[in-house]
């Protein structure tokens, strides 16, 4: 089952400034505006390695990629990152408030590598698919820097917690670590050496894995590691492993808006297929999702008049978010799995409350309010061989990249 590995990470130096100015949030949540603040931060700020700006004179010898391994090399040559004397794993806690509740959350995970195995070979289980277009980009990116810069999301169930009772001992002191990002969530780090790392490798000797976030990255390695055989570190990749059962494990909802289409038309082919109950407010739909049973998918529609629970009887296995894209967008509004996939007359936003006020001032023709998928679902879907619709699961808050680089150094 799962193969863990302690390494030793290139981490910021002292030198290198405060720490908020230098990580940022992985590469594909990072906007345009987001990119230049991370940029205007610091000339060491590594969105210049992960993301880093393209230009109009961009050549085959001077392009984002060749810029990203010389950053990286200079870095490391001027001592603005410097290498852990020793192999070692990273206890990684996450202090953060849950949007929409104001729930005050911890996640507890550690950092350290994973072999890169094919999906085949049951260890690791993915719940999405992954687009060709995202996994080029990741893939030039690796042949030149020959490094991972932010850990892929892994899941592992331990009911009893007791990985995460050897992290809470690792941290137990103050953090060496401790970073504010952008969204208030607090991240903070504790090296683990010695007998502890031994004794989370046999902890996580009989776990599968199942991919939260970091789909391409790791569909990306594995790539990788097959163009490169004779490099013994490219069969391993940097991970973050927290546990399915992990009271701070948390999944947002992503909600659809549809672009285009005639929402009164929508509404008299959904009332002929499925129950429409006209409700009130964002609140009361929460109220009648928990009160209505589990058979039942349960998914918000907003539209400019109003806004309406559309209940229907689920197969069996069947998500909302499944029912969602078999039996409405396709059925109904005509947006084929490419339309989907391509963002084509759909988007997605976090934010129930926006995804209303979008509808309302004629931005939308109609919006889709989904329930936040439960983990355990995730994990049905990923060890069952399933996956999910893209944009299924949003796993809050986001790991940071840059607070630990693996370069491959054999």
């Amino acid at each position: 089952m799962a193969q863990v590995f302690p390494f030793r990470p290139y981490r910021y130096a002292p030198a290198a400034g405060p720490l908020e100015r230098l990580v940022t949030q992985p590469y594909d949540k990072i906007t345009p505006e987001m990119q230049a603040r991370y940029l205007s931060l610091s000339p060491y700020n590594i969105v210049r390695i992960i993301l880093g700006p393209r230009t109009p004179e961009d050549s085959p010898a001077d392009n984002v990629y060749t810029r990203a391994a010389r950053y990286l090399e200079d870095w490391i040559r001027s001592g603005v990152l410097i290498q852990e004397p020793e192999p070692c794993l990273l206890a990684y806690f996450q202090t953060f408030t849950l949007p929409d509740t104001g729930e005050r959350l911890t996640r507890k995970g550690f950092i350290g590598l994973g072999a890169v195995e094919d999906y085949s070979a049951g260890t690791v289980h993915r719940h999405e698919h992954t687009l060709s277009g995202p996994k080029q980009d990741r893939l030039e990116l690796l042949r030149f820097t020959r490094a991972d810069c932010g850990p892929i999301f892994m899941l592992y169930p331990d009911p009893e917690g007791a990985v995460e009772a050897v992290l809470d001992e690792a941290a137990a002191g103050p953090p060496e670590v401790e970073v504010f990002d952008e969204y208030g969530a607090v991240h903070r780090l504790w090296t683990i050496r010695g007998p502890r790392v031994a004794h989370i490798q046999r902890l996580m000797a009989d776990k599968p894995l199942v991919i939260a976030d970091g789909h391409h990255r790791y569909e990306t390695a594995l790539a990788f590691a097959r163009e490169h055989p004779e490099l013994e570190d490219a069969r391993k990749v940097m991970m973050a492993f927290v546990n399915l059962y992990s009271p701070g494990l948390r999944i947002l909802a992503t909600h659809r808006l549809v672009q285009n289409g005639d929402p009164a038309q929508f509404l008299e082919a959904a009332r002929a297929r499925f129950r429409l109950t006209a409700v009130t407010s964002l609140e009361a739909l929460r109220r009648d999702w928990d009160a209505s049973p589990d058979e039942y998918a349960r998914l918000g529609v907003a539209e400019p008049q109003g806004l309406w629970l559309l209940e229907a009887p689920r197969a069996e296995g069947e998500l909302d978010v499944s029912f969602l894209h078999g039996r409405i967008l396709g059925p109904l509004l005509g947006l084929d799995e490419d339309a989907v996939r391509q963002e084509r007359g759909l988007r997605y936003v976090r934010s129930a409350a926006e995804a209303l006020e979008s509808v309302r001032h004629g931005q939308a023709a109609l919006a889709f309010l989904l329930k936040p998928v439960r983990v355990q679902e995730v994990a049905r879907v990923a060890f069952s061989g399933g996956v999910m619709p893209q944009k299924s699961t949003d796993f809050y808050p986001k790991l940071l990249s840059g607070l630990a680089i693996y370069k491959f150094e054999r």
